[in-house]
């Protein structure tokens, strides 16, 4: 229980109601502090707006999820006729899923409303910024400004997606700020970028019906493992996603009948063309939301390139502020990540804890066609760290025996491919073979992630992965029987179970 006496109205205040602030704040007022929860959403260039919970819940994580499944059941047709289901496919109702899915957030926006209510957090829709390290102005919808004072503050107002700077992309363009509630069907559909939220927008689409092209500047999803990406984008393609590569818009324009015509640009050779779409997403980076939050005024410093604040352990350059979640300088823009680190944080701070945000290690997901999870580092990024002679890759091709009644052919390609679904570990040899790396290219990529996740913050070593008996059949025990290196030049694909 906090003891800190002070002479302000709050012992914390959190700036933003997303995931990492809305734990944040919870648990501090468990923790017998008082606390005030400040969150305001400004609609996004198209209007869209949304309630308390932040993008995950609103415009990222869930709803990507939930529509990505709607694809998966979809593709699923083929399979349930392959078993002996007499299926009718009638088509996909855009309209009903995006009130379904809508519905179901709009029931989470409540549910999080509530539960700041039963914790005895002060919840305030508004826009807060500072006045002074210690004062807040709380700026609501019909402009009344609130002022409130607090011993502590919490900076988690998260990002939102950026634009190009060409002609006419804030006015013919939408974001996944718009996709999750457009409520007309999008139609011929440009995917700009090919971040992994291009990708995975790209790939529900695709699999819900829409002629979906995503335009590629450079590589996709930077940062991730090289390899595992060009799996992606090549299963993708063959599954009837289309992609330009080395191309980047530089002009849109809305034509009669509402269809919007791109120029686009080749990277390499510098010629341009015209192409027309219904609907043009951009998802060509994110932006932290600390403009107008006058951070000057406490002293809070801020990384000039992208707005991001700059912590050691959450805690920014003033000592009673701090950050967490997407507002973060070179951490981690996922919702697991803000979320533990904003309870270790106000646990430190109002009970005592030693325990701090451990950000090596981190699981994830990439919810693509053919789902990919990760844990630790890319192929590059170890020989990079290790060397090249001190780095083991053990590797696997697979078919998931759900997916081997299924003989059905699309355009010459199978609609269940053998040998699509590939797992990947890294070994650093001059450490006995600890495990730094772990991929997985097939379904259900999250659920067969997470547990190794345990393992590898474990520190497992090859070794703990060989001894483990495989559970079968799944596609979860290819980890437990990987005998074949990439530096053998042995074949890795599978014929049979």
């Amino acid at each position: 229980m906090t003891s800190d006496a002070h002479p302000y109205e709050y012992d914390l205040v959190v700036i933003g109601g997303g995931s990492g602030g809305l734990a944040a704040a919870k648990q501090a007022a468990k923790l017998g502090a008082k606390v005030a929860c400040l969150d305001f959403v400004k609609p996004s260039p198209r209007g869209s707006t949304w309630g308390l919970g932040g993008t995950c819940v609103n415009v990222g994580c869930i709803p990507k999820k939930l529509m990505h499944q709607a694809g998966i059941l979809g593709e699923s047709f083929s399979d349930a006729k392959e078993y002996g289901w007499h299926v009718r496919n009638d088509g996909h109702n855009w309209n009903k899923m995006v009130t379904s899915i809508q519905d179901h957030i709009g029931s989470l926006n409540f549910g999080y409303r509530t539960a700041l209510r039963d914790n005895g957090v002060t919840y305030l829709n508004a826009f807060g910024s500072f006045i002074d390290a210690h004062t807040l102005a709380a700026t609501k919808k019909n402009g009344k400004i609130e002022t409130m004072t607090a011993n502590r503050i919490l900076i988690a107002v998260g990002g939102r997606p950026s634009y190009l700077d060409v002609p006419g992309a804030e006015e013919c363009c939408i974001t996944s700020d718009d996709i999750f509630s457009l409520p007309e069907a999008p139609g011929r559909t440009l995917c700009v970028g090919a971040s992994y939220i291009s990708l995975e927008t790209a790939g529900f689409l695709t699999a819900l019906g829409y002629d979906t092209t995503v335009a590629i500047r450079s590589i996709p999803l930077r940062g991730f493992d090289t390899e595992i990406a060009d799996k992606i984008v090549g299963y993708m393609e063959r599954h009837g996603t289309k992609f330009m590569r080395d191309s980047q818009p530089c002009a849109f324009e809305k034509r009669a009948g509402g269809k919007i015509a791109v120029k686009v640009k080749n990277t390499v050779f510098g010629n341009e063309f015209e192409t027309e779409f219904d609907t043009v997403i951009l998802a060509v980076g994110r932006h932290a939301v600390t403009a107008g939050l006058n951070l000057g005024a406490a002293g809070v410093r801020v990384n000039p390139r992208n707005g991001k604040i700059p912590c050691v352990d959450e805690v920014t350059n003033i000592s009673h502020i701090y950050a967490v979640g997407d507002v973060l300088d070179m951490r981690q823009e996922l919702t697991p990540v803000a979320i533990k680190a904003g309870v270790n944080l106000v646990n430190r701070i109002f009970s005592g804890g030693s325990i701090k945000m451990d950000y090596d290690l981190v699981p994830t997901t990439v919810f693509t066609p053919i789902e990919y999870g990760c844990i630790g580092m890319s192929e590059e990024l170890a020989i990079e760290t290790f060397g090249d002679e001190n780095v083991e890759i053990y590797q696997s091709y697979f078919k998931p025996l759900e997916w081997a009644v299924n003989h059905v052919e699309h355009d010459g390609v199978a609609h269940r491919e053998d040998n699509a679904c590939y797992a990947k570990l890294i070994t650093n040899l001059a450490d006995d073979e600890r495990v730094v790396g772990f991929h997985y290219v097939g379904p259900n990529a999250g659920e067969v992630t997470q547990g190794y996740a345990v393992a590898m913050k474990m520190g497992a070593k090859k070794s703990d992965f060989d001894g483990t008996v495989g559970i079968h059949p799944t596609v979860s025990e290819e980890f437990t029987i990987l005998s074949i290196t990439k530096r053998s030049g042995a074949d890795a694909t599978k014929r049979g179970c």
